[in-house]
């Protein structure tokens, strides 16, 4: 069984009190950029096994009364339509689903702001769209040197002319559908505008990624290297704490190199700065969640592996390039990991190798591995995942638990009517004959009563499995990687 490496009651606790100690800090009103996700945190959760998806959002319900939301995002990217590979939707979409995610769980969002607008036809639209639901909407404008023509973004004709956001709340949570939507960026705008009102505010920077109080070479944090490749981030020591305090703390390349100039601005703006270096701005406390550390390294050494099967699909399809590989290669070097660490690798393309069709593993979280190959009527994938809801539930290995009178008809839908070319079940069709199935088999129901054991199980397919099929794998929890090559010679591949 996986062991946990990480406690999350602990960290809940430690982070709330860092955030309000850090808010009395700076008189009672703080603004808080949070980087990386609010919620579904999938990635943190997988290196830091027990690190529960949604604990940054269940941490701030603890504060609740006393935060409020603001979500902004780039009008350049809603005018190019930008789109979040690991939900498919695109960014200004996604800012409705964090207002309606946030509203379920009680938080309160003041407003969203468009960052630098500049008349772009689409952002102008969405802001009507946002004003109809009653949403608060304010605007950030492009500033000329940003970010280092210090003197002048500092002044009416900078920050001064980006539109005051109206807040209420003593911690005001600054987040945003991804990467460079513009967050630190509205929170010293804000500061700005503050301390013109005299109004006492501060700033602080919650990211999980990379652990500053950990080693360097630490696998979370080659983790995190892995995980933005495409952004190329590399952890560094941070040398401004180094000289500060004489002692190291691990930071990346960005805030390093952007902190001279933060340290101008905030002098600027509030007669002096509050921070000696980039990691003092930040309030993570994840590394003090850590309670067995073979375990999460253990977990981080997989999820590098992980990330370099993604970006070999994704070089595929065209959208990573081979400097990324390089780097997560060199990254896997510096771990002392190859793909042999994951056994599901080699089941699978032995399986397919024997017999030469697309064949899948799947090792479930007690270390048993599992194969599927492709039949007549069904997937690998599909076969795969009702192969291990047999194992787990005790079910012979040659029981039927959908007999072809229910696939067959299926599959003629979809040819026949629906007009695919592929005939066979993907990983939703099986799990939709199997519950009807269940209605009235006892077998079929203790198979799909065993759906939830998949969680935290690891799957290998010899080829790249479609969209359909990789979101079910997600859905379950199942951590999924892929050969990266396609079943067919096509050149579109849905």
């Amino acid at each position: 069984m996986k062991k946990t490496g990480f406690d999350n009651d602990k960290y809940l606790k430690m982070q709330s009190e860092k955030i309000r100690e850090r808010i009395q800090s700076f008189g009672g009103k703080l603004y808080l950029e949070f980087g990386g996700k609010l919620f579904d945190d999938y990635h943190a959760s997988r290196v830091l096994p027990g690190f529960k998806p949604d604990s940054k959002i269940n941490m701030l319900v603890q504060l609740k009364d006393q935060a409020e939301i603001i979500i902004v995002i780039n009008a350049a990217d809603i005018e190019k339509s930008k789109v979040r590979s690991d939900l498919g939707i695109t960014y200004d979409m996604d800012v409705l689903r964090l207002i309606d995610t946030f509203r379920d769980y009680g938080l309160y969002v003041g407003s969203v702001c468009l960052t630098q607008y500049a008349g772009q036809p689409s952002a102008a639209a969405y802001q009507r769209k946002l004003e109809a639901l009653g949403v608060k909407v304010y605007r950030h404008y492009p500033i000329e040197g940003y970010p280092y023509n210090v003197s002048y973004i500092v002044s009416d004709e900078g920050y001064g002319r980006n539109e005051y956001i109206e807040t209420s709340r003593s911690l005001v949570v600054i987040t945003a559908p991804g990467p460079g939507s513009g967050k630190m960026a509205t929170c010293l705008s804000q500061l700005y505008h503050e301390y013109k009102r005299g109004i006492q505010a501060g700033y602080a920077k919650y990211e999980t990624f990379p652990i500053w109080n950990i080693p360097l070479k630490h696998p979370v944090n080659l983790a995190y290297e892995a995980a933005t490749a495409d952004l190329d981030d590399v952890n560094m020591i941070d040398p401004f704490h180094l000289e500060a305090y004489g002692s190291t703390a691990i930071n990346y390349n960005r805030d390093v190199e952007v902190f001279p100039v933060l340290k101008a601005i905030f002098e600027t703006i509030m007669g002096e700065c509050p921070y000696k270096s980039p990691t003092d701005m930040g309030v993570n406390m994840a590394g003090y969640g850590i309670c067995d550390d073979e375990a999460v390294q253990e977990a981080a050494c997989q999820e590098i592996i992980r990330r370099y099967y993604q970006t070999l699909c994704l070089k595929r399809q065209g959208t990573a390039t081979d400097a990324q590989i390089m780097k997560i290669e060199l990254l896997m070097k510096q771990a002392g990991i190859s793909a042999a660490d994951r056994p599901v690798i080699s089941a699978a393309n032995l399986k397919a190798e024997t017999t030469q069709e697309p064949a899948a593993a799947i090792e479930l979280p007690d270390g048993r591995i599992i194969t599927g190959k492709t039949s007549a009527l069904l997937g690998a994938a599909s076969a795969l995942l009702l192969n291990a809801l047999k194992v787990l539930a005790g079910i012979d290995d040659d029981v039927k638990l959908i007999a072809p009178t229910i696939i067959e008809p299926i599959q003629a839908l979809k040819v026949s009517h629906l007009h695919n070319k592929n005939p066979r079940l993907h990983t939703d069709e099986v799990l939709i004959a199997l519950s009807i199935c269940a209605a009235t088999d006892e077998l079929a129901k203790r198979a799909m009563d065993q759906l939830q054991n998949l969680q935290g199980s690891e799957v290998h397919s010899s080829v790249i499995l479609s969209q359909v099929d990789t979101g079910v794998f997600r859905k379950l929890g199942v951590n999924l990687t892929c050969e990266p090559s396609y079943q067919s010679q096509a050149l579109y591949h849905r």
